[in-house]
């Protein structure tokens, strides 16, 4: 099956009406835009935004060897930033789960792994734990969980591969290695222990040509969008306008519209920043680490929804893809997808607004297999092939504009306030319809055939590849 069929694309739309989506897209941006800025403008010196906007700008003028090498510095860097006593605790939880690894047994590791990580999540551990770090400075409490969490989680991977490849005889050396290479060690992302291990055993790396104009070019790119986003906040205040629900209402609903789309977009951008700064770092040393995470704009499916790529990869090799198999089966599915949640909970720290958020995007990945299998169906798959395959690709975007949204507002509840997304959810789907309604709806749609047709285009010359690949 070429890539064109995997994706379900089959053919191009009019290059007229490629064009009218572009126009309706960019007129509906420049009018939430303008609404927002006007509401930011408005809103500047009300009191409840007193604490998160201030005068200025916002990030900008405010007030073997190889891998023995890189070990000893981690942990050089992580004693000194958190002390001993830490260090030590986290050499502990390391020489625990290499134990659980050489007993061979995958449940037990896979199980150890998350006893491990609810230590550092759940109370009374958690505190207990959290005095083993020395001093206290502003970062204490990110640093402490971002470098326990993702060890945890390093320290899992490392047990499980050496559970699959018995014949490797992976070391504890090994796994310090790992686990201690400082520019992934607080903040991830997260590579699976074979591909880093594969990847820093290399005796001689070789850069490809051209590499090191793209690590320059990546680092220019991360610099560009800390400015750029430092603008934005100067004069968009996305994220102070929602913690005042009475001046979010008097909103237009297009503005309130781009605002929830916006928080989202803001999310993105702080996890492509930040994976951008550390993956040119991590491809100095000759890494191909993880990925940024694919735009939200180009998110209509909730099976490519993510934040982070890293532990994306990890849940998807160790939990979801182990149980769900192909992901065509109702019932595998939803035990992959009840799995991999409840982890995932556990990694984010378990409250009512995380059950909330994994409940919900749990249900709509399971609901795109079960709007999946419906289509397949005798009378609706016979419907679609009378269908043009112009017009089958119109209806499923129309089906994905719907499914973006319920991305946009899944997410909006961890990201934001349950309040601010129950005010959304009431303007666009009640007070506002049909007008409202139709008209997001319709805006969206736009948006999605024109990622269908990138996605059409990338997907084409991918096939072009392989078969000149195959000729060669």
């Amino acid at each position: 099956m070429s890539a064109i069929e995997a994706m379900g694309i089959r053919t191009t739309l009019p290059t007229a009406e490629l064009g009218l989506y572009s126009l309706v897209l960019s007129g509906a941006l420049a009018y939430a835009g303008r609404g927002l800025l006007e509401a930011s403008q408005d809103g500047a010196h009300r009191k409840a935004f007193r604490e998160s906007v201030r005068p200025g700008w916002e990030y900008i003028g405010r007030k073997m060897l190889r891998s023995w090498m890189y070990a000893v510095y981690g942990a050089l860097a992580v004693l000194g930033t958190m002390g001993p006593w830490y260090l030590l605790l986290l050499f502990g939880h390391c020489v625990s789960l290499y134990v659980a690894s050489l007993l061979g047994q995958p449940w037990l590791c896979l199980g150890l792994g998350l006893v491990s990580l609810a230590s550092f999540k759940l109370d009374p551990l958690i505190s207990w734990q959290s005095g083993f770090v020395t001093g206290t400075f502003d970062l204490q409490e990110v640093l402490f969980h971002g470098g326990s969490g993702f060890t945890v989680l390093r320290c899992t991977s490392f047990a499980l591969e050496s559970c699959a490849h018995p014949d490797r005889r992976y070391s504890l050396a090994d796994l310090l290695k790992y686990n201690f290479y400082l520019p992934f060690f607080f903040f991830g992302p997260i590579m699976t222990f074979d591909r880093f291990h594969a990847q820093m055993s290399q005796v001689e790396p070789v850069r490809q040509e051209g590499e090191l104009w793209r690590i320059r070019a990546q680092a220019g790119l991360s610099v560009v969008t800390i400015i750029a986003v430092d603008i934005f906040f100067h004069f968009f205040y996305i994220l102070t306008i929602p913690s005042d629900l009475k001046f979010a209402n008097r909103l237009p609903d297009g503005a309130l519209a781009g605002l929830a789309y916006s928080n989202l977009v803001y999310d993105w951008v702080k996890a492509a920043v930040l994976f951008g700064v550390v993956n040119t770092v991590a491809r100095l040393d000759h890494l191909d680490p993880p990925q940024p995470p694919k735009c939200i704009t180009a998110l209509y499916v909730f099976a490519e929804t993510h934040f982070d790529r890293g532990i994306n990869d990890w849940l998807c090799k160790y939990v979801y893809d182990h149980i769900g198999g192909e992901h065509s089966e109702v019932i595998p599915e939803l035990g992959a997808t009840v799995a991999t949640f409840a982890i995932t909970t556990l990694w984010l720290g378990p409250c009512d607004i995380v059950y909330l958020w994994s409940f919900l995007n749990c249900f709509g990945l399971n609901f795109e297999l079960w709007v999946q299998k419906l289509a397949e169906w005798g009378p609706l798959a016979q419907i679609e092939a009378s269908l043009s395959e112009q017009m089958s690709r119109r209806v499923r975007a129309l089906f994905g504009a719907m499914n973006f949204w319920a991305i946009i507002m899944y997410n909006l509840v961890s990201l934001n306030s349950l309040e601010f997304t129950e005010l959304v959810a009431r303007r666009l789907l009640l007070t506002g319809f049909p007008q409202t309604t139709l008209a997001v709806l319709f805006v969206t749609y736009c948006g999605v055939q024109l990622v269908k047709e990138r996605e059409r285009t990338m997907a084409l010359e991918e096939d072009q590849k392989q078969d000149k690949e195959k000729l060669e």
